[in-house]
């Protein structure tokens, strides 16, 4: 007589598996948009990947523009700079003014100017200790032109709106593929795994598509978390996600707050102070770093200075300043931001590298190619093991033919609230819905024809 089978040890316990539905909607979500996104989140990796890098492009391509030839002993009153300035460009008006962030930085004088499209930002540099022109360049927002080129490029590829929903199309979809990802290889083996297994997973023993998938899945278990992260900073800027979360947050909550400048008395015979006075008053009120100086438009209007600079610790203070008395008529500073609004000033500086310098930089450089790498492996995956090459007859059915009931309803009511909060998925939803239905159908016309189950993943 035989003795009984031996207790399973601790190590070979059948692990509970995640739910089936859990997993069919995972696979399916993971498959798919791994396969359709995947060459649009190539693209703003390799894009965001030189754009991490724009500050380090801008001072090789406008280092004349930017540094002074020498530096002095004292800088030359702001006024002068300012004069300087329209004295080359007599047509203009002055628009703002940023002081150096350094030493041997240049002042920028931004000027409105007239042009072919009309009014333009026409930015001067100006030397601080010696009034000299450096250079001039016409910029968008303060933004100098390569990184609005470099900007655009990430955002839509310089295609307008097109390219715009591209990328709003790959960074809706990252956290469901994250998520997906996840599910798959939490719920991929059948037995008992060790922390450093699902962590670290070996690969001395394995070969083939059972190595890459080793590899892939203990990559996306790492980088989750970053491109979440990353996906979701870059959705706040976005038009439909990030209109959606302006409608439906109280803007106070959601956005930075911006001084009302709100008009001030003037009293008879007054003489408004010039721009050096105003700025001695912003610092007396506690600014400090890099400042953006705004003249009054008009009799009655004050001055507004807002600091600008990048980084840690944070500079975001901003005052109106009374032309007539140099008084300060508002204050703001990073305490009047909501927290919401902090954790959005905090993650675009995160999402763009300038929130803790090249550490950023580095950090965001090595996410965007270790993605492009997990993303090529997934492909070489589908390729090895594909096993519906050739055999549409033994496609998977669509989702909503392995559900039903209650497992179905669940599904559609969160893919309902998914498609309400990132509206690009619910439109490529209903793309992807449409072709699997005519899929389905056109297996159903070969019916007859003798099927090919795939092998079990």
């Amino acid at each position: 007589m035989s003795s009984p089978p031996a207790a399973p040890t601790r190590r070979a316990a059948a692990r509970p598996r995640l739910s089936p539905v859990l997993q069919i909607v995972a696979r399916r979500l993971h498959f798919v948009a791994g396969i359709v996104v995947a060459p649009f989140l190539a693209a703003l990796c390799l894009t965001g990947l030189v754009y991490v890098f724009s500050p380090q492009i801008h001072d090789s391509l406008y280092r004349s523009d930017l540094h002074v030839h020498h530096v002095g002993e004292v800088r030359r009153p702001l006024a002068e700079q300012v004069r300087a300035a329209l004295t080359a460009h007599p047509e203009a008006t002055l628009k703002a003014v940023l002081t150096p962030p350094a030493d041997d930085r240049t002042t920028r004088v931004v000027l409105a100017v007239p042009g072919p499209d009309g009014i333009e930002d026409r930015t001067v540099f100006v030397d601080p200790y010696t009034r000299l022109i450096n250079g001039e360049l016409t910029t968008v927002e303060n933004r100098l032109p390569a990184n609005t080129w470099l900007r655009q490029f990430h955002g839509n590829l310089h295609l307008g709106a097109p390219g715009r929903l591209y990328a709003e199309l790959a960074a809706s979809w990252v956290p469901l593929i994250a998520v997906g990802g996840l599910v798959l290889w939490l719920a991929r083996t059948r037995r008992k795994r060790t922390r450093r297994e699902v962590l670290l997973p070996s690969v001395r023993d394995k070969m083939g598509w059972t190595r890459l998938r080793a590899i892939h899945g203990a990559a996306g278990l790492w980088l989750a978390v970053g491109l979440v992260l990353l996906a979701g900073t870059g959705l706040t800027m976005t038009r439909f996600a990030g209109g959606r979360a302006d409608s439906t947050i109280d803007p106070g909550r959601l956005r930075a707050p911006v001084l009302a400048a709100a008009p001030v008395p003037v009293p008879a015979g007054a003489q408004p102070i010039d721009i050096d006075r105003a700025v001695v008053a912003a610092k007396a009120a506690g600014l400090s770093g890099e400042l953006a100086v705004t003249p009054p438009s008009g009799s009655g209007t004050p001055f507004t200075v807002t600091e600008i600079s990048d980084g840690l610790p944070i500079h975001r203070g901003a005052v109106a300043i009374d032309p007539y008395t140099e008084g300060v008529t508002e204050h703001l500073d990073w305490s009047d931001y909501s927290p919401v609004a902090k954790l959005s000033t905090l993650a675009t500086q995160f999402h763009t590298g300038t929130l803790f310098g090249l550490a950023n930089q580095i950090a965001l450089a090595l996410l965007a190619a270790a993605t492009f790498a997990l993303l090529a492996l997934g492909y070489r995956m589908w390729w090895i093991h594909n096993p519906y090459r050739r055999r549409w007859e033994s496609l998977p059915r669509p989702v909503w033919r392995q559900l039903a009931g209650g497992p179905l309803v669940v599904v559609l009511l969160g893919v309902a609230a998914l498609a309400w909060v990132l509206p690009a998925v619910g439109a490529s939803l209903l793309v992807f819905l449409a072709v699997d239905a005519l899929v389905s159908r056109f297996k159903r016309r070969k019916a007859g024809q003798p099927a090919v189950r795939p092998p079990a993943s």
